[in-house]
């Protein structure tokens, strides 16, 4: 059976937690129709071609807990994809864990008139980085997906370790058109620490809901964002951001 031509694009953002909870990801994929995975903290030695439906685009290279992207083909064409290290924190430059932060995919929606469209995972620094580094992290990995795009909507999703003080950061992408877009409920719960880690920043894009599903192998719980491309005038580039400050 084929899928309705109509419905929102549906995209899960998932952090495995080391992996582990690869072995989840084709019930999820099925149970809630998928038609992309970004996952972070991959085991990229060990990913498989295919999840059920879905394909591999793309994953990270040069760190083994990575990031991957699965698409459906029978909705989105693929046209190609591109890794981007990010400004590093010091935890990266002592430790080495993930030189590189975003993996972005462009895309032809086969089910919406072949509107192109940018799908992104991202993984920012840990919470032992400011918030001022995520944010330099963020704006680079954004204003480096729209001048890709060619005025292409954007869907970037992930684990952005942004837990406290995102409102301010709304604002600041707000002015820049960019939408950020938080779930139902918190996306990290271990112990007796909440919050939402994982998120979706938009632009072009019309986002119908935004879902934290249930927790199983991983401390972080996967993200669903329906979503659909809609037209739109596409923003100036974030010079001043990418600059500093």
């Amino acid at each position: 059976m084929g899928l309705d031509k109509g419905r929102a694009l549906r995209t899960i953002s998932y952090n495995l937690h080391e992996g582990r909870a690869t072995v989840e990801l084709a019930a999820l994929a099925s149970a809630h129709e998928v038609d992309a995975l970004c996952l972070q903290e991959c085991d990229t030695r060990r990913l498989p071609e295919t999840v059920g439906p879905l394909v591999l685009a793309g994953a990270t290279q040069r760190n083994r807990l990575g990031l991957a992207l699965y698409y459906r083909p029978e909705r989105l064409h693929a046209h190609g994809h591109e890794l981007r290290p990010l400004r590093r924190s010091m935890h990266d430059r002592f430790l080495s864990p993930a030189h590189e932060r975003l993996l972005a995919v462009r895309f032809e929606d086969l089910h919406d008139d072949g509107a192109l469209l940018t799908l992104a995972s991202i993984h920012t620094a840990p919470l032992s980085a400011t918030n001022a580094m995520r944010r330099h992290q963020i704006t680079e990995a954004l204003g480096a997906i729209r001048a890709a795009a060619h005025g292409s909507s954007a869907l970037v999703v992930g684990d952005f370790n942004y837990p406290w003080f995102a409102s301010s950061l709304t604002r600041r992408l707000s002015d820049q058109g960019f939408q950020v877009s938080h779930s139902d409920l918190p996306t990290y719960v271990r112990k007796r620490f909440r919050g939402h880690f994982d998120f979706a920043i938009s632009e072009g894009m019309e986002i119908e809901s935004v879902r934290t599903l249930e927790q199983a192998g991983s401390d972080h719980l996967p993200v669903l964002v329906q979503s659909r491309v809609r037209a739109f005038v596409p923003a100036r580039l974030m010079d001043r951001d990418c600059a500093g400050g």
